[in-house]
């Protein structure tokens, strides 16, 4: 047989990198990355070469299940909607809309037809009760973002290709390529900003890979990154170094900001951040005098209990600098497509706006639509006519990923059905009913919708299928569109063409494009193809699915250009410097700053070959040492008896897990770093590589109440634990 190229997006991670891949007889021989990929330039990571595993795993599933006597059977296509149709309407007539909650996870991102499709089932299901992985590490950054500028997916990232100085806090770019910023290959990135004579400064409570290749890395103590940014803004003040520059006859709150500050002086929050008062003044003075420069937080600053406030802390330290929407300082993409911010009126907009409602049981605002997902259990398991009795999870695994999974998974135990969409049984979806699986990537087109709104350079990529999707397998937004249909009392039988085609009319008239225009240019187009199609013909480039097709490594659309004040859906136009919400959060920041800090306290941390629980069961991926290890300083080994390779006793409260001890100087003395997203030991997953070496599970430890108040965000980092020595 002839080999044959084909070329992809690659849908494992935030990095988006372009594959080339080698195809024979309908197998993949080889995956490297695509030289000519305008966004990734040849760059490739593990992941990308795992995708042949996750195609060919024997443990993905290809047919639907449903659990009889509880023991899944493999069953059709109808049959499984037909029990879907025989289950879920009768919770919804009993129970009322709310009795159903839906929960989403993060390859929802990377999947274009979920994505899309999604909103409707939701909004066919008309619950409150929508969760998804936001809640567990990024919701701060939507917050501030929706706060400041108006539009939730307006975030700013560093233009990396131009700053002289970089200041990375709480983040590990090396190994994640960018979160919440797309920048494949930052290691590249980060040499060539340094051989230009830029500087890289690293604060973070571990040594990452990222503050390896640093020039400077600073420990700091986990849970306190708002008082070292308090400083550095406090700083500026007192310096006369603050210059908004060019946006600032865009902003409103300056004086606010001033005031808010003055409490914060880098004496007074240098023992609380374990970062010296000088270190903070120089860190500040340096960031204003240099000519481009950006700071950047990401997981590490939301996880916590003050994540909204750190988050805006980051976006002030660069407005207040004078780097802000500057070449070499934080900028805006300008996606080609989807991009609410280059929709309707320039410079202004509705706003958003929060709490329209709360959970049940905890009274948690809702944010972006949004409950925390750390309220799901107790939207289960506690007693009430409104509880969750019916769940749909897609692409998810929240037994391993919220905090105190295993209340969440007796929760899901007790409920009356369960439906997921997923490509494994795993620790969460072997609760189901019906198990409806996914397609491989490989077997689907793919546009990114959501990681072009935050690339590091403005690109249009566009991936073909490299295989034909089986026969009988519907495609992902078929199905979501037939529970839509079953949602609403429309039937399993319901004319999914048909249904299409009307949400595609109304879509159009709520463009406020050329409708008719827009019809005739997507004739014979349909499904996510068709909404892509309309998006890129009525967004800021007037592009076409045909012309990026046509590239194979996709179109440049050039590097990151001022956007202010265009890009502003704030209702009055304004950059808003300080929200009401944020100001008074200071008065918690305020209150906790004389707590005594904790002896030992818990970080998670990232691997590049296992950002998520599935990956773990891929060969190429779970190759290598352990990593579910708990990385602890010699010296805190030597104070508890600790032995590098033997094991230890993680406490907190009545909780507790036994981890293999990995001694590490990388580490802050009295900081340990356990990874998420492991304990494949449970009975009844699929996840047969995964299960050789489970490791586990270290949100077990973690309180599903304890959440950020104005984001809803789970407090994953900084938490205090006990720990001791095993024989």
């Amino acid at each position: 047989m002839t080999d044959t190229i084909h070329h992809r997006i690659c849908p494992l991670c935030e990095a988006c990198c372009g594959l080339e891949l080698t195809v024979r007889d309908g197998r993949v021989l080889s995956v490297r990355g695509h030289d000519a990929d305008v966004l990734s330039t040849g760059y490739i990571c593990p992941k990308g070469v795992a995708l042949r595993d996750l195609h060919e795993d024997p443990d993905r599933l290809r047919t639907p299940l449903i659990k009889r006597n509880g023991v899944f059977e493999t069953a059709s296509w109808p049959e499984a909607f037909a029990e879907i149709e025989r289950r879920l309407p009768e919770v919804i007539r009993a129970h009322g809309r709310d009795a159903v909650g839906v929960v989403a996870g993060n390859p929802v991102a990377h999947k274009i037809g979920l994505l899309l499709y999604l909103p409707r089932l939701l909004k066919a299901l008309g619950t409150h009760n929508f969760f998804s992985a936001a809640t567990l590490d990024q919701i701060p950054r939507h917050l501030v973002s929706g706060l400041m500028y108006g539009q939730w997916m307006t975030v700013p990232v560093p233009d990396v290709a131009r700053t002289d100085w970089l200041l990375v806090l709480g983040a590990n770019p090396i190994v994640s390529n960018g979160s919440m910023w797309t920048v494949p290959d930052f290691r590249g990135k980060a040499k060539a900003l340094r051989a230009r004579g830029g500087r890289l400064i690293v604060v973070d409570p571990r040594r990452t890979e990222t503050a390896a290749v640093a020039d400077e890395h600073h420990f700091i103590r986990p849970g306190a990154d708002v008082y070292f940014l308090l400083g550095m803004v406090h700083a500026l003040f007192a310096s006369g170094a603050v210059r908004t520059g060019r946006v600032g006859a865009w902003c409103d709150g300056l004086a606010e900001v001033r005031a808010a500050v003055q409490p914060f002086t880098p004496q007074r929050v240098a023992e609380r951040c374990s970062i010296d008062a000088a270190t903070i003044e120089r860190l500040a003075g340096e960031l204003a005098s240099a000519p481009r420069a950006a700071v950047y937080g990401r997981i590490g600053v939301c996880t916590q209990d003050f994540g909204s406030l750190s988050t805006w802390l980051i976006d002030l330290l660069n407005i207040l600098s004078g780097h802000f929407d500057e070449a070499g300082g934080t900028m805006f993409p300008r996606a080609a497509a989807f991009a609410v911010n280059a929709q309707g009126t320039p410079g202004s907009g509705r706003g958003v706006v929060t709490g329209r409602f709360a959970s049940r049981v905890s009274a948690a605002p809702e944010v972006m639509g949004e409950i925390p997902l750390g309220c799901l259990a107790e939207e289960i398991d506690t007693p009430g006519d409104a509880k969750i009795r019916a769940l749909i999870t897609v692409a998810t695994n929240p037994v391993l990923s919220s905090p105190h999974g295993s209340r969440l998974s007796r929760g899901l135990e007790g409920l009356d059905f369960m439906l997921s969409l997923d490509i494994y049984v795993n620790e969460t979806s072997r609760h189901a009913d019906v198990i409806l699986p996914g397609l491989s990537p490989l077997e689907e087109m793919h546009y990114d919708v959501a990681f072009t709104q935050m690339s590091w350079r403005n690109q249009a990529r566009y991936s073909e299928p490299v295989f034909e999707r089986p026969a009988d397998h519907p495609p992902e937004w078929h199905t979501l569109l037939r529970l839509a249909a079953i949602a609403r009392g429309d039937g399993a039988q319901a004319d999914i063409q048909a249904l299409d085609d009307a949400e595609f009319a109304d879509h159009l008239r709520r463009l406020g494009a050329d409708a008719a225009s827009l019809q005739a240019a997507t004739q014979g187009l349909s499904g996510p193809e068709r909404l892509l199609e309309a998006a890129l013909r009525s967004g800021p480039y007037g592009l076409s699915i045909d012309q990026i097709r046509r590239q194979a490594g996709g179109l440049d659309l050039g590097e990151l250009a001022p956007r202010m004040p265009e890009l502003l859906r704030t209702p009055g136009g304004r950059i808003e410097l300080a929200p009401t919400a944020l100001l008074h959060d200071l008065r918690r920041a305020t209150a906790a700053w004389a707590q005594p800090a904790s002896t030992m306290v818990l970080i998670g941390r990232r691997d590049v070959r296992s950002n998520n629980s599935w990956m773990h069961n891929l060969p190429t991926l779970a190759k290598g040492p352990m990593r579910c290890t708990a990385l602890v300083h010699p010296l805190d080994a030597a104070r508890l008896g600790l032995a590098d390779g033997g094991m230890a006793r993680i406490r907190r409260g009545s909780r507790w897990l036994d981890a293999q001890v990995q001694t590490s100087t990388d580490m802050m003395p009295g900081v340990v770093s356990l990874p998420h997203g492991w304990g494949h030991d449970v009975t009844g997953s699929r996840l047969s590589v995964a299960a050789q070496r489970p490791g586990v599970n270290v949100n077990e430890l973690l309180e599903e109440a304890r959440r950020d108040p104005l984001s809803g965000n789970a407090v994953l980092s900084g938490v205090a634990i006990e720990l001791t020595a095993l024989a």
